[in-house]
């Protein structure tokens, strides 16, 4: 019975999870008609006017193009059933998927985060988190080249956990909207903790789950 209820609460909360995603990723596209062309009364590019061209503009451009798709590609990843009944799908969107990020989504993010306007804790916690996606879907990608399926899943479900912070962040903002909150440091401090504090869960999961796990 415990084992159920333990179950059955991993499902909700993995139902909830891939909602907010999804929610997330409808609400940023819904936000593309602020950026095509480019709208600086909009919230996120309020103040950019003078600094929205060359290539901070394609870096921005690339990323929130690429970022949507590559969270998308992997919800259908991480979907046992869809991995065991279509394998070569999931190898070819599998490939897809790190293209997008080893060559769009990481380096278009590091280059938005030397431009950041939040200060150099912000531009360092972007930095960082570009760096440790490269870093994720690189071993994931060698660990399926070399057959090691476990720990290629592993590595895969730590970059996803690292691309979600795109979707953590705006959690914490919509949060600190709602509460009130105003600082010159949330910004900054949500830059580290939409990312690190998942992985930190992620791992204390995986090592619950499984004390051997590396």
């Amino acid at each position: 019975m415990q084992a159920l209820s333990l179950h059955s609460l991993q499902r909700l909360l993995t139902i909830v999870t891939v909602a907010v995603i999804v929610r997330v990723i409808f609400v940023v596209g819904m936000t593309w008609v602020d950026y095509f062309p480019p709208n600086f009364a909009s919230e996120f590019l309020l103040g950019r006017r003078d600094t929205f061209y060359g290539t901070y503009q394609w870096a921005f451009y690339v990323h929130i193009l690429s970022g949507p798709c590559s969270l998308v590609a992997g919800l259908i990843l991480m979907n046992d059933r869809l991995r065991q009944q279509w394998p070569q799908w999931h190898r070819l969107v599998g490939k897809t998927h790190v293209v997008c990020v080893l060559l769009l989504v990481s380096p278009s993010g590091l280059w938005m985060a030397a431009y950041n306007q939040s200060g150099i804790i912000a531009g360092l916690g972007f930095t960082a988190l570009a760096i440790a996606t490269a870093a994720t879907v690189t071993m994931g990608w060698r660990s399926a080249v070399q057959r090691q399926f476990a720990q290629h899943q592993l590595w895969m479900q730590r970059s996803y956990v690292l691309l979600c912070s795109a979707v953590a962040i705006r959690v914490i903002g919509g949060v600190t909207t709602v509460a009130a909150w105003t600082s010159d440091w949330i910004y900054p401090i949500s830059a580290w903790i939409s990312w690190l504090v998942p992985l930190a869960i992620f791992e204390g999961l995986v090592r619950f789950r499984s004390p051997t796990a590396q």
